[in-house]
């Protein structure tokens, strides 16, 4: 296990609980799907305690980083429901698509119960995510403009930059 994978202080599945990331999967098409403790975790690019994909579902533990699991899931995300199905362990090799999964990870932290923006970013900097500007919060705040254009673009966010407001919440 690499020195930043045990970064102290970083959110959990465990801290988190399944419930809360479960649901948000699912209103994106996606499924989590437990992994035992002590067992690899399937399609996982980095190994370790790293969330993995295979096709519409993704994999933690409970030492998985919540950082970790959105950004694997925004991976998905981001990919037309027709690529989704062919994705085993490495999403894209596209600059693009990995800059809108970084950013919208950061917008769904929001989503969560106790994580939010700003925690979530701490901890992509103490993880050891690296951007141009030096953190997390400078980029998403000042050199992520192309991200979000791309992710307003295809719908996923509002002109706004705001999640869009799900069809049977509008209800």
């Amino acid at each position: 296990m690499s020195a930043i994978a045990t970064a102290p202080g970083v959110l959990r599945l465990a801290d988190l609980g399944e419930t809360a990331p479960i649901a948000l999967l699912a209103r994106h098409g996606l499924a989590l799907q437990r992994v035992a403790d002590d067992a690899p975790i399937p399609g996982s690019y980095w190994g370790d305690e790293e969330a993995g994909i295979i096709g519409h579902t993704v994999y933690a533990r409970s030492d998985t980083p919540v950082h970790s699991l959105l950004h694997e899931a925004c991976h998905l995300i981001v990919l037309p429901p027709e690529r989704r199905a062919a994705v085993h362990t490495d999403a894209t090799d596209s600059i693009e698509e990995e800059d809108a999964t970084c950013y919208l990870q950061i917008v769904l932290a929001d989503e969560l119960p106790g994580v939010g923006r700003a925690r979530l970013m701490a901890d992509m900097d103490t993880w050891g995510y690296s951007f141009r500007l030096g953190s997390t919060r400078a980029w998403f705040e000042q050199d992520a403009g192309n991200a979000r254009r791309w992710l307003v673009e295809r719908g996923l966010l509002g002109p706004d930059g705001t999640l869009p407001v799900a069809a049977d919440a509008a209800a």
